[in-house]
């Protein structure tokens, strides 16, 4: 806390002209108080190393291949060769989505001959992705017109014409 005071001088400047017999001179009076170099975080305070988690899950999603790998998984178990068909994709560009996914622990994998079967490894994901299309809907998709996040590298508004 700093209290300042205020004083009226007649007296010269550094430059040794005369200042005018208004001129206010403030003189602070500080106080300093120890402070800790490392603050402490508040005690609700996220660990930073959960926030990464669960950016790490968000990342792991964020591929709209995968999201559609993880639509067909929620109507049952698929092999690659079924995913590949349904979603008219190249059987490598699956597998690589597949194999991100399954190490993320999204997917479960079990062998049927020389055949991998995929399927949801879990409930919550389906609750996750539940809440995800409320927030679109109720947001009306505006996180499509944010720069940040579009996949194109053309202006989000292409309506607007430049000369």
């Amino acid at each position: 806390m700093a209290v300042a005071h205020a004083r009226t001088t007649a007296a010269s400047s550094a430059a040794g002209r005369p200042r005018h017999a208004d001129t206010r001179i403030i003189i602070f009076e500080r106080y300093y108080r120890q402070m800790p170099m490392i603050a402490t975080p508040p005690e609700n305070a996220v660990d930073k190393s959960e926030l990464e988690a669960a950016a790490c899950l968000f990342r792991s999603l964020s591929d709209p291949t995968r999201l559609m790998i993880v639509q067909h998984l929620n109507l049952g178990e698929h092999r690659v060769v079924d995913l590949t068909e349904h979603l008219g994709l190249a059987q490598s560009t699956v597998s690589v989505h597949l194999a991100c996914l399954f190490d993320c622990g999204l997917l479960s994998r079990r062998t049927q001959g020389r055949a991998s079967v995929y399927s949801l490894a879990s409930t919550p994901l389906n609750d996750l992705l539940a809440a995800a299309e409320q927030v679109l809907d109720a947001t009306g998709y505006a996180v499509t017109l944010c720069p940040e996040h579009t996949h194109s590298h053309a202006h989000p508004r292409t309506d607007i014409l430049t000369d």
